[in-house]
């Protein structure tokens, strides 16, 4: 087979698993990707933070210039909604799979959220432009979807809430109901991703419009929300770890008797965890694989560190002092494991959906944020305070992965529904063991051989 860039910044070995199962297309663009990402989006980093403005009014008003610059040349290259695929969507996606795209989405992790923004495939957009692909309307689509996919517009998705426990979406108190021709919406959400953005136009708000429904998952709807709409209250960026992550954001918001057309909502009533379902599978694959390579950039800055001959200390190189090597070995054996499993999880999406892939993305959503975080973690140990500091991306890193153990589903929720889902397993394997069982008894007697207890 011939060599792909893709083997030096990832596995060799993964590469030579999946090389077959990537068409002509899908490796090209993932080798323009690659370049891209390199050569374009790691160097612009530190000029778009400079382009922020530090005034805090400002800062939330601009749309970073080289951001803007990046996005017009990968749209040139053909880098665009590369996070779409057309087996699962004809009329709007690319001809990428959810395994082409896997690697794609590592490849982007080193760049950060510039990187994914440049292509058009940040979140929470990708989340939102598949709802709007798959259950929208037409009409939906026309008014929505379209400019979301040009690039034009960014959006919200609004589910969390300050006041309840998130984690089970049932607990949802935001209020959607009829009134005539128009839906009302009241509610307060926080931690809400891109509703700080300047060119957000819709949040897409999960809340109850059935209460009383004796089935807890369809009591509730899915709506979209202009965001400049009459009662839509921004109260203020939330933080992570400091970070206010300006210009998207992650606010807490007010929605105070919003009124918007009943053509806004989405799908039908009583739909909204049928769609946070088919929203939140895929998303939860690009974020792991974009940790991914988050990790793998974090170990090659690593051994650039430990190998640099200006930063010895008592005259040795700092791999050659106490566990470092070690720790480079296992991070290395972490990122190959996360990523095996990854794009397992990805290949079960192509073959059944998200539906057909449940217990491998779960496993994925709880294993890989924090085998990235132990990667990053080790790296910052051997840049000293410069890795806690603005000079490496290292810092950053680490607060962008370690809200993935919380969103869109924590750690504890996975592991729980994985552990029960195993737990069903059980009377299949007792009926395989008592096979084994009543094999060996024959066996034995058939020998003349007594059994032990």
């Amino acid at each position: 087979m011939a060599s792909h860039p893709v083997a030096q910044y990832t596995s060799p070995s993964a590469w030579a698993m999946v090389e077959d199962k990537f068409s002509p297309y899908a490796k090209e663009t993932l080798a323009k990707l690659i370049t891209f990402v390199h050569e374009e989006v790691l160097p612009a980093a530190k000029l778009a933070h400079a382009q922020l403005p530090p005034d805090p009014e400002a800062r939330w008003k601009t749309v970073i210039p080289v951001t803007a610059e990046l996005k017009v040349k990968a749209r040139k290259l053909g880098l665009w909604n590369l996070f779409l695929s057309k087996a699962h969507y004809p009329e709007y996606g690319t001809p990428l799979t959810n395994l082409e795209y896997a690697l794609m989405a590592e490849i982007l992790g080193r760049g950060g959220q510039m990187a994914s923004e440049a292509v058009n495939c940040s979140a929470p957009d990708t989340g939102n432009m598949e709802v709007l692909a798959r259950y929208g309307s037409p009409e939906q689509q026309k008014k929505w979807l379209v400019p979301l996919l040009n690039g034009e517009t960014r959006s919200a998705f609004s589910m969390t809430e300050r006041f309840i426990a998130s984690s089970d979406a049932t607990n949802i108190r935001t209020s959607i109901r009829q009134e005539g021709d128009e839906i009302v919406i009241n509610g307060h959400k926080w931690y809400i991703s891109g509703a700080g953005d300047p060119r957000c136009a819709l949040h897409l708000v999960l809340g109850k419009s059935d209460p009383d429904n004796s089935d807890r998952y369809r009591q509730q709807s899915i709506v979209i929300v202009p965001a400049n709409a009459p009662g839509v209250k921004v109260i203020r960026p939330m933080q992570v770890f400091g970070y206010d992550d300006a210009p998207e954001g992650h606010c807490e918001i007010i929605y105070e008797n919003v009124r918007v057309p009943l053509s806004n909502l989405v799908l039908g009533w009583g739909k909204g965890f049928e769609i946070i379902q088919g929203r939140l599978g895929p998303g939860r694959i690009h974020h792991c694989m974009r940790s991914i390579g988050a990790a793998q950039y974090a170990l090659d800055l690593m051994i650039q560190r430990v190998t640099d001959p200006a930063k010895k200390t008592f005259g040795k190189y700092l791999y050659e002092h106490g566990t470092v090597v070690s720790e480079i070995a296992h991070s290395r054996a972490e990122i190959e494991s996360a990523r095996l499993l990854v794009l397992s999880a990805a290949l079960q999406i192509d073959k059944a959906k998200a539906k057909g892939a449940l217990k491998e993305i779960g496993i994925a959503k709880f294993v890989v944020p924090s085998m990235a975080l132990r990667v990053v973690d080790r790296a910052m140990q051997a840049y000293g305070a410069e890795g806690l500091s603005q000079d490496t991306p290292l810092a950053g890193m680490y607060a962008n992965l370690r809200t993935l153990r919380i969103a869109d589903g924590p750690d504890a929720v996975h592991i729980q529904q994985i552990g029960q889902r195993e737990l069903k397993r059980a009377p299949e394997i007792s009926k395989r063991n008592a096979d084994i069982k009543k094999r060996e008894k024959l066996l034995l007697e058939k020998h003349g051989v007594k059994a032990s207890l």
